[in-house]
């Protein structure tokens, strides 16, 4: 990955990838047990509340399985990677019941890619049993022919799973012990080894941004599919970015060019316009975001509000059916239900060295151009003075002024245009003169 983050913490709509297999393994199997290598504190947090085993040495796939085979415990378990992120839980239903249907000690997932590349080729017996596995760096030229190519998948009983680990060797090229090998080991043992084929689209690796591009399109085809099949319009699917955890209700309409990032849900009626970007907030039913809108983090925008184009909102409450136009900012702000806010408020949060509240009661009128200089409170049904800055609590229905008097000077405007023409004059016939000067 030419990266310093581990490939599995590497995002796959807003998830890290070892989160995306962990939840589809959640959906299947009675326990999950994590290997990580030695230092991957991150990938360790990721993993929980799951077990995790470090493999000290980093000797190899089967070597990493049996850092953790004291916890196998006495039925069937599975091994699968964390560069594997799409795997679905329908195809690992499939594998386990494929083991469970007694016809198969081993069973494995298979892929038929376009392009076998370096994958690892399954060789099948006479009868269609798995026979065993090769490595393309260990295989022939006959063997990288074949189509068939493993996923690195396995399920068996613990069992025989631990036997089958202990007599894995490291007579390879890498000198490396492969998990892949269990397949001959279990072979010669004389069990069934049998295969379950999965789409590529499933079961292909990552390992270079380039595929990381490729599984992130997967990933979003499957969460707009998702949302469209559970009743949110999408009005230019292929233009709308998703997180794993996004939350559409029946009748959302979202439009082109939105991106929602992790933490989003979105309320039945809703309608997010083009070009808005959400992360960690929630949308009430009936409300209108955008076009061209920022809802960060601890927003909640309730019932039938709107908030306009180029807003931004950060760890604000916006009530019922209030209302944000227009060129706005608002953090860590409480704005009450049927406010309306001018075009070009801003909530002063930030003194430099702590965040403070500006909180704002129902049925307020705040004046275009406002600023709010927190913390400060604005009473119910209270009115601010278009252009005012306010600094101290407004009481319920008052007017705030929180600007200098206006003055008029009569007849000054010619005058003032005379001033500004002369200055203009003297400033254009200079010009040449400091010029010629530079050129000498």
């Amino acid at each position: 990955m030419r990266s310093a983050l581990p490939k599995a913490l590497h995002p796959l709509a807003g998830r890290p990838m070892l989160g995306h297999l962990i939840e589809s393994c959640r959906e299947v199997f009675d326990r999950i047990v994590v290997v990580v290598g030695p230092g991957m504190d991150a990938l360790a947090a990721v993993a929980a509340p799951h077990p995790v085993v470090v493999q000290a040495d980093r000797l190899g796939t089967a070597h990493a399985a049996r850092q953790a085979e004291e916890l196998f415990g006495e039925g069937d378990v599975a091994v699968l990677y964390a560069d594997n992120p799409l795997i679905s839980p329908d195809t690992l239903s499939r594998l386990r019941d494929r083991r469970r249907a007694g016809d198969a000690e081993l069973v494995l997932l298979a892929m038929r890619p376009a392009d076998p590349a370096r994958y690892g080729r399954v060789v099948l017996s006479g009868d269609g049993t798995v026979e065993r596995i090769v490595e393309w760096a260990d295989a022939t030229a006959d063997e990288r022919a074949i189509g068939l190519c493993n996923a690195g998948v396995l399920c068996a009983p613990a069992n025989r799973f631990r036997t089958w680990l202990s007599q894995v060797r490291d007579d390879n090229n890498k000198r490396e012990f492969y998990l892949t090998d269990v397949v001959a080991l279990a072979h010669r043992d004389g069990a069934v080894v049998r295969h379950v084929e999965a789409p590529e689209s499933e079961l292909r690796g990552v390992n270079s941004r380039a595929e990381l591009a490729d599984a992130e399109a997967v990933v979003q085809a499957r969460l707009r599919r998702q949302a469209l099949d559970n009743g949110a319009t999408l009005i230019a699917p292929d233009t709308v970015f998703l997180s794993a955890d996004t939350r559409l209700a029946p009748d959302v309409v979202v439009h082109p060019h939105v991106v929602f990032g992790p933490g989003v849900s979105v309320e039945g009626g809703a309608e997010i316009k083009a070009f808005s970007h959400l992360e960690g907030a929630h949308v009430g039913p009936g409300a209108s975001i955008g076009p061209y809108a920022r809802i960060r983090p601890g927003t909640r925008v309730e019932a039938g509000a709107h908030v306009g184009n180029f807003v931004e909102l950060k760890a604000a409450h916006l009530g019922q059916d209030a209302k944000v136009g227009h060129l706005t900012y608002l953090g860590d702000a409480e704005i009450g239900a049927r406010t309306n806010i001018g075009a070009g408020t801003i909530s002063c949060n930030y003194d430099g060295v702590a965040k403070h509240r500006t909180t704002i009661g129902p049925d307020v009128f705040v004046g275009s151009n406002s600023i709010l200089v927190a913390p400060v409170s604005v009473g119910a049904g209270a009115v601010t003075a278009a252009g005012s800055v306010i600094t101290m609590d407004v009481s319920a229905d008052a007017v705030a002024f929180g600007r200098a008097r206006q003055t008029e000077k009569p007849g000054a405007a010619p005058r003032l245009r005379a001033r500004l023409r002369a200055q203009k004059r003297a400033v254009q016939e200079r010009a040449p003169s400091e010029q010629a000067k530079e050129t000498s």
